[in-house]
């Protein structure tokens, strides 16, 4: 059985399909798929079986526009490739087009189950509903079995199979190699919406205080013209501090699996570091991992969150305007606590050798 797994967004919604996928695709080597996203996913679904292919889409050209564009790119794709079943992995607009082409053409379809009543709860303002829900991995891998396909447990490590760290003569030209016992600290303070960002300033104290300690080397991780910008600033500041600035996603990964912690908000980094094997010291502010979206394989004792605000969680995806205006579930956890988790985190962990 040849199936079309679709998944066009976000990035973290994107990376967590991976670990499921690699899984099933795996355990099902008679079967082949094709995984259909936005070209810049592509770095993501480099290393996996051989069963496995990844088809790029622009969602922006004109060819593809709107719900007829839609239709379009189904049956080219249907021409071409020939596939006898779809793995919703998005239902959205888009995917729900594909679905109806698919069942007008007798394909076999299956579609995610978001959970959008059981959320709705768990962020109401009053009388929430605080329980975990299923994870994305759980209703990834719920599709799959949907479509006769059935996985126990998931068994993905790392993108870069059993060795479990990229090839770091990839992005030796950019950083020097390490020093005997020398501690890499990843930094991630950027995220989609302000309900996941802790507050810059506090951030910027934890690169102080990590700057100061021995042995320690830290790396910033941020994209777009302001967040460069302001990380700059942090690495002209502090002489063991040094922006990843040029990077693309591929050497990233490759940079993120020689960590030996990364520090992230709830946001796509959390999760690109998880599909590397690393340990995440993971911020949560208005969200909250009851909703189902921790990084793939990290602990839940390195969530750092305030769990006595009422209020919590407010959001989903981090998107609503505080009720009180000072994101207090951001501003309560202070630049020590972080530290002094980063650093529990490096000391627990064994070393990495680049």
């Amino acid at each position: 059985m040849h199936i079309l797994v679709t998944r066009f967004s976000a990035f973290g919604d994107v990376a967590m399909t991976v670990p499921v996928l690699w899984t099933v695709a795996n355990q099902y080597p008679q079967h082949k798929f094709t995984v259909l996203s936005r070209e810049s996913m592509r770095p993501l679904f480099l290393q996996m079986p051989e069963n496995v292919t990844f088809r790029g889409v622009n969602l922006k050209q004109k060819r593809y526009k709107g719900p007829f564009g839609m239709v379009r790119l189904f049956h080219e794709l249907n021409k071409e490739l020939g596939f006898e079943a779809i793995a919703d992995l998005h239902d959205v607009l888009r995917t729900k087009i594909f679905r109806t082409c698919a069942i007008l053409r007798g394909i076999r379809v299956a579609c995610i189950d978001k959970g959008k009543t059981e959320k709705r709860l768990l962020t109401r303002p009053e009388g929430k509903e605080l329980k975990q829900l299923p994870t994305s991995f759980d209703r990834y891998r719920n599709v799959f079995e949907a479509l006769g396909l059935p996985i126990g447990q998931i068994e993905f490590v790392s993108i870069f199979g059993g060795k479990k760290r990229g090839d770091f003569s990839r992005v030796q030209e950019f950083f020097l190699p390490r020093r005997e016992k020398e501690k890499w600290i990843g930094i991630a303070p950027f995220a989609a919406h302000q309900g996941k960002i802790y507050p810059l300033d506090q951030m910027e104290q934890v690169v102080a205080s990590l700057d100061k300690e021995p042995d320690v080397r830290i790396f910033l991780f941020g994209a777009g013209e302001k967040e460069t910008e302001i990380l700059k600033s942090w690495a002209k500041k502090y002489s063991h501090t040094y922006i990843t600035e040029g990077l693309r996603m591929e050497r990233e990964l490759i940079l993120m699996s020689h960590l030996d912690v990364m520090v992230s908000m709830d946001s796509a980094n959390m999760h690109l570091a998880s599909l590397v094997h690393t340990p995440v010291v993971s911020i949560w502010g208005a969200t909250h991992p009851y909703c189902g979206f921790m990084g793939y394989g990290q602990r839940s004792e390195n969530a750092l969150q305030i769990n006595d605000l009422p209020c919590r969680p407010c959001s989903v995806f981090g998107n609503k305007p505080c009720l009180y205006n000072d994101y207090r579930c951001l501003t309560r956890i202070t630049p020590e606590m972080i530290v002094k988790k980063i650093l529990n985190v490096c000391d627990t962990m064994p070393l990495v050798q680049a």
